[in-house]
Formats: C-alpha cells, sequence, structure tokens
C-alpha cells in the first residue's frame, strides 16, 4: 500500500510484516508541460536531475548524482542521467538505490534533491514525483508529488535517516534555486 506524504510527513521505513527494510530505490518521475505556441501545443525538453546527499552528524560526505553514480562505500548507486524526462506515465525517469544494510553507521541521513540543470522552473514540468519503493519486491512505500509547479530550478524532496534501530523517511517538499547539488547546499541544511 503506497503512502501519499504531504510536505514534513514522516514514515517509518518498515515492512508491513514487522521487518525491516534492506533495500530501498528512490524514484524521480516528470515530463514537460506543454506550452502553447504559434503553431499549438509543445512541450520543451527538460533535464532534471535526482541526487544523494550522505551526511553524518549534520556534515556532507559523499554524494550520488549523474556525474559520481556510485558512493564511495557502494551502499548507494544512481541509475544514470536521463536528459528529457519521460511521458509522465508513473515510471521513474531516473533512480538512487540505497542498500540500507551496508550504509556506513557514521551516515546518518540521505538527502534525496532535484534541480533543474538546464535552468528551467517547474512551472514548466508536469506530473514531477518522488517516491519509495522497496527495492526487494519492488512494492511502492511513499509518493511525494510536486504539485502546483512554481517559479523555482530544484526541490529539497526528501530524506531517509536514521532513528533508533532503523531508518525513517520525511517528505521535505522544499522548494530552492540551484542547477546543481552543490547549489542547494544551504536549503538543506535546515533539513537535518
Amino acid at each position: 500500500m503506497t503512502v501519499n506524504m504531504s510536505k514534513g510527513q514522516a514514515i517509518s521505513l518498515e515492512k508491513s510484516d514487522g521487518g525491516t527494510l534492506t533495500a530501498v530505490r528512490m524514484g524521480l518521475g516528470w515530463k514537460a508541460a506543454p506550452r502553447r505556441g504559434f503553431f499549438g501545443k509543445r512541450s520543451k525538453e527538460i533535464d532534471l536531475d535526482a541526487s544523494a546527499v550522505l551526511f553524518a552528524d549534520k556534515q556532507p560526505v559523499d554524494v550520488v548524482f549523474f556525474r559520481h553514480l556510485v558512493s564511495d562505500d557502494g551502499s548507494v548507486k544512481h541509475t544514470g542521467d536521463n536528459l528529457v524526462g519521460g511521458a509522465g506515465q508513473g515510471g521513474d525517469d531516473e533512480a538512487v538505490m540505497v542498500d540500507l544494510q551496508r550504509v556506513p553507521v557514521h551516515i546518518d541521513q540521505i538527502v534525496f534533491t532535484v534541480n533543474s540543470f538546464t535552468g528551467q522552473t517547474f512551472a514548466e514540468v508536469e506530473n514531477a514525483f518522488c517516491r519509495l519503493v522497496d527495492e526487494t519486491n519492488g512494492q511502492e512505500l511513499a509518493r511525494y508529488t510536486l504539485t502546483g509547479g512554481g517559479d523555482y530550478t530544484a526541490q529539497i524532496m526528501a530524506k531517509v535517516h536514521r532513528q533508533g534501530g532503523g531508518w525513517r523517511m520525511t517528505a521535505i517538499g522544499e522548494p530552492a534555486d540551484g542547477r546543481t547539488f552543490q547549489d542547494l547546499m544551504p536549503s538543506i541544511a535546515p533539513h537535518l
């Protein structure tokens, strides 16, 4: 069963049978919103990028993005860069896989961001979503839908963080401006 998350909502990353999740995928999907042009509706390609920033005690220690596809420890992997998005049919255009059992113990948070590398705003995007999937069985656990577009070029989407002996996911949904994850670091800091 999928939980449709709202901004700031947190969920525990436990399986319905009470076990803990061992591997998750944070998927990102989008398509360009149609624009009215001289010859009718048309879409301009939009390059959104998913990134995962790994933190230890609120300090960034590694990042996974289109130019660094695997974390230094191998626990987090990016599927690769999609330069145009999809048809908005619900599939992942980019994804970041996290092997929760392999994440080093000093890593306490992983923040997922989305940015428009080419600088278009989210007003030019439709059907954008971020979702968390149990990678062992493909079951969608949670979905955060980007609604309303907006005049910004990035979004701090969600984070997974240690709590007690397990992991939790929090939907952040904070608009930001920046073309790369480096530009977003000041906007991430308040959510750590």
